[in-house]
């Protein structure tokens, strides 16, 4: 209760103290008799945050390091579909379209031409097909390869009209594809099959020598059979 009377002498001295940096707690004591000198007390708790201050706002820092590329993301979902595009322009593949079915047709024509030509100097037609040869005489065996070679095959006549052209053509005697290689004495085309016709020698194919497997048209156009490694002149079909 002694106490009471000295409260107003209390606060001046604490105001009095924290006024002045340089005096010590003994200038205290002397001013203000009823303090006693102690520790300092501890840091009271912090403050909250206060308002920002109305001052200029400094200017933007530059950018800093680009940081590492981050995970590949999921796929997206499929977008909806467009609207479907204009026609393209077709008039230049048209055009190109046309040039090339007349040439086509102009190939073809020349095409014709050169059998024609062909038949008329060192061919026969006869019906749908095309006696053609090089007047050369070799084996049966080289003239079957040759007219192979040429996508043809040895002349065969199967009729007297196909036989008399393959007599004007050769113009000497000319091996046909007709051989009995297989079976003696049964003459087959070399294409299979039987005979259908046939022009023979008198007294022919009499297989002399037990060595004459080919057959050859000699003058009249007649047949005899020979021996398939004598040589004879190249005749060769083609479809006409």
């Amino acid at each position: 209760m002694l106490l009471l009377p000295s409260l107003p002498v209390l606060v001046l001295c604490v105001v009095g103290i924290s006024s002045s940096k340089s005096q010590t707690c003994e200038d205290a004591l002397k001013t203000c008799p009823v303090i006693a000198c102690g520790r300092d007390g501890r840091d009271g708790p912090k403050g909250e945050k206060g308002e920002p201050g109305h001052g200029l706002r400094g200017g933007q820092g530059p950018p800093g390091k680009m940081g590492p590329p981050g995970n590949v993301g999921l796929p997206g979902l499929p977008g909806t579909k467009g609207q479907k595009g204009d026609p393209g322009h077709s008039a230049a593949l048209e055009a190109k379209l046309a040039n090339l079915e007349a040439e086509i047709r102009i190939l073809k024509s020349e095409l014709e031409h050169t059998k024609k030509l062909h038949a008329f100097s060192m061919g026969k037609k006869s019906g749908k097909k095309l006696f053609m040869t090089n007047r050369e005489t070799m084996t049966f065996a080289k003239v079957k390869a040759l007219c192979t070679e040429l996508r043809g095959t040895v002349a065969i006549p199967r009729n007297a009209e196909e036989n008399q052209a393959i007599q004007e053509v050769a113009k000497g005697n000319a091996y046909l594809g007709i051989t009995d290689e297989v079976t003696e004495g049964q003459f087959m085309y070399v294409t299979g099959g039987k005979l259908t016709y046939s022009n023979w020698k008198k007294n022919e194919p009499n297989n002399h020598d037990s060595g004459e497997d080919c057959v050859v048209m000699v003058e009249g156009g007649v047949w005899n059979d020979i021996s398939c490694q004598a040589s004879f002149i190249a005749v060769c079909e083609f479809p006409a």
